[in-house]
């Protein structure tokens, strides 16, 4: 139990970084959450999970079948924690330039869920990556069950987060420029970096 709990604050954590990043789909939502408030967030999460769980159950394959490769854990925990670093660093460079325009796009907030995921690289390497050493992990935890446990973890904040930003943005909050949100972001790559060293360590170990 303690050692669930202890995964799924790792993976709560961790996927702030891609589910709040500001983006494409971020940009879309506060556009359509303009009028659709949040039925247009729920729309995109819909379209976003479209794309997101084929992908993770892909990768959780991938990653069972390469199990008995020798060190492939301490490699995956390498490549994790590099990438951690990667992105605590776009992170913190993304928020702290002026947002670019919104984009609202012709399509209704489902379809725009499914684009923006499909052909967001930062999405796709999200995934490849910091994402894999997490599917990696739920395999220890519980075998093939633990992907699940994983998606359940994780998918939850995009459903919470869509709609909220679609709900705010139907009320006229400036999201985009708000300071609290720039500094959250800022507090949320340096535990990206913390678990980045944590992951580094475990290669070491």
């Amino acid at each position: 139990m303690v050692q669930l709990f202890e995964f799924a604050v790792a993976v709560i954590t961790i996927s702030v970084s891609g589910v709040m990043s500001p983006g494409p789909l971020f940009a879309a939502n506060v556009a359509y959450g303009l009028k659709g408030g949040v039925r247009a967030g729920l729309k995109m999460a819909y379209g976003h999970t479209i794309v997101e769980l084929p992908l993770v159950i892909l990768l959780g394959v991938g990653a069972l079948s390469l199990e008995s490769v020798p060190q492939f854990r301490e490699t995956v925990a390498l490549a994790g924690a590099i990438s951690l670093f990667v992105f605590a660093g776009m992170q913190i460079k993304s928020v702290l330039k002026k947002p670019s325009s919104i984009f609202e796009g012709r399509h209704g907030p489902f379809i725009a869920g499914i684009m923006l995921s499909a052909l967001n690289p930062f999405f796709l390497i999200w995934w490849f990556t910091i994402g894999f050493k997490l599917i990696s992990d739920s395999l220890v935890l519980a075998s093939f069950a633990g992907i699940g446990i994983m998606f359940a973890f994780h998918i939850w904040m995009d459903y919470a987060w869509l709609c909220t930003v679609g709900f705010l943005s139907s009320k006229g909050k400036k999201i985009l420029s708000s300071k609290n949100y720039n500094i959250f972001m800022i507090a949320i790559s340096g535990v990206l970096v913390y678990f980045g060293i944590v992951f580094a360590l475990e290669t070491l170990s």
